[in-house]
């Protein structure tokens, strides 16, 4: 299996998600449950899956400020919520990949993992991040 980096994606996406179902489990224990990697887990998706960890608060602030009004983050899908989390970390902590890239394979993995409502949803919420970024960076 060629691992690039959509494949990194999809395997951050799913143990993050298992994070979240299960609080207890430990990154390591999860790491080591991973079928393609046995031996030595990719950088890349180390740096997602722990950037993710660590900014979790402050990207969750920054979801509950792009949802409508009434609207709380404990109300979202799990999926989406990590979804977002993922795509959110990208476009701020990873500086060589493009905003569009990222979001891009934000929605790659609503396709596979959620639902067409909720892919547009997550399209609105990044692109109304993506233009707030754009607004600050023009002033």
């Amino acid at each position: 299996m060629v691992v690039n980096r959509h494949v990194i994606r999809e395997e951050a996406f799913q143990i993050l998600f298992a994070k979240q179902s299960n609080p207890d489990a430990t990154l390591a224990d999860i790491y080591d449950s991973l079928p393609n990697h046995p031996n030595k887990i990719p950088a890349y998706l180390q740096t997602l899956v722990e950037g993710v960890s660590e900014h979790q608060e402050e990207l969750d602030s920054q979801i509950s400020q792009l949802l409508a009004s009434g609207w709380e983050i404990n109300r979202l899908a799990q999926t989406d919520l990590v979804i977002l989390r993922l795509a959110l970390y990208e476009i701020q902590f990873v500086s060589e990949i493009p905003t569009v890239v990222a979001i891009n394979e934000a929605l790659e993995l609503a396709k596979s993992y959620s639902n067409d409502k909720s892919r547009k949803f997550i399209n609105g919420a990044l692109g109304k991040f993506e233009r707030q970024l754009e607004a600050k960076e023009n002033k």
